[in-house]
């Protein structure tokens, strides 16, 4: 890890970022642990193991997208959302928000640098206590098709054989359409820049029972400005934290939920397969972040951001990553608060 003492010189960032970009992705993808793969079956704790760097995870901390901050606001729906879906949270009306803005990585200190993926949880209770959680991240796909073939990326990417990602890359060949978004040198310089994708499919379902398929993205009204990782380097290692902090300080910040839906056809249960622009779109609604707070006193902090809580109205579709992620998600929770003395906290409650 990089510490605070050295030189955005000092060493090249990009193995380390695409390291970061591979490793990031890992929250978002576990393979299914219902037994698909018997007799040698996939568990999350396996998975969620595999996640830890060399030294151990971070203990009292998230497995991966460990390094966040704290966010509340308001999903103002503006009733468009319930043509398509008989959730309330489509309902016209304002709805309060707890999320979470952070870093795909399993180290709580990374340098901001050094980590691709840029993640974004929510979670919007409606007045009867319902709920909606979503994990979104900033990658326009997801780096492969299948749980199996993510679980063969992860046991790649740790691998000492010098073969073994030429060779993961060969029997999975769709992985290389997403190395052009992984090796970019042009990111954004701030999280409310950031377009945050579900990239995962699930099922609307309107007040006849009709089930839409569709994927939904945060659109931020912040205009993106471009930053290299060199760039980036050189403003500090908390830098994305300090700047969302003072950024919502002097105002609130804007994202439209644009949901798309599927055609006839669409590939419903593979993240990696980009749906064709043309397809139909209707914007829902409009979240605002009106406070950033520090995590370790944050209202996000024992918040399971597990994509498959859902409201009545919304359902998980034959992606099988949801329930994947889902099993993981609540592995690392049942992990990070039992070791929640191990959190480092200061006299005044603050992460050290």
């Amino acid at each position: 890890m990089v510490q605070s003492s050295e030189s955005p010189k000092a060493f090249r960032l990009w193995p380390f970022v695409f390291i970061a970009a591979v490793v990031g992705i890992a929250a978002i993808g576990f393979a299914y642990t219902a037994g698909w793969l018997s007799p040698h079956r996939l568990t999350p704790e396996k998975l969620v193991a595999g996640l830890a760097p060399p030294g151990g995870p971070a203990l009292g901390h998230r497995r991966n997208h460990a390094k966040g901050i704290c966010f509340t606001g308001t999903f103002e729906a503006n009733g468009e959302g319930s043509a398509l879906s008989k959730a309330p949270v489509f309902v016209r009306g304002q709805y309060p928000v707890v999320g979470r803005f952070n870093l795909g990585t399993p180290h709580p200190d990374a340098a901001d640098a050094m980590v691709r993926v840029r993640g974004l949880g929510i979670l919007i209770t409606t007045p009867d206590g319902q709920q909606w959680r979503s994990a979104m991240i900033n990658a326009p796909i997801f780096p492969v098709s299948t749980p199996q073939a993510f679980y063969d990326l992860l046991t790649a990417s740790g691998s000492k054989d010098p073969d073994a990602m030429k060779n993961f890359i060969g029997a999975n060949p769709e992985f290389t359409t997403f190395l052009p978004w992984a090796k970019s040198d042009q990111w954004t310089e701030s999280y409310a820049e950031e377009r945050y994708n579900s990239l995962n499919s699930f099922l609307f379902v309107d007040g006849s029972g009709a089930k839409h398929p569709i994927r939904w993205s945060l659109i931020p009204a912040a205009q993106p400005v471009s930053i290299t990782p060199e760039e980036l380097a050189k403003r500090g290692l908390d830098f994305l934290e300090q700047e969302i902090t003072q950024r919502v300080a002097a105002g609130a910040q804007h994202w439209n939920l644009i949901v798309t839906v599927a055609s006839p056809g669409d590939p419903t249960a593979d993240p990696n397969n980009a749906w064709p622009a043309d397809r139909r779109t209707v914007n829902v609604g409009t979240m605002t972040v009106q406070q950033i707070e520090p995590e370790p006193d944050g209202p996000c902090r024992d918040i399971n951001y597990d994509p498959t809580v859902l409201p009545d109205g919304i359902t998980t579709s034959d992606d099988p990553f949801p329930a994947a992620r889902s099993a993981a998600y609540s592995r690392s929770y049942n992990s990070r608060t039992a070791e929640a003395s191990d959190y480092p906290r200061n006299a005044t409650g603050a992460r050290q």
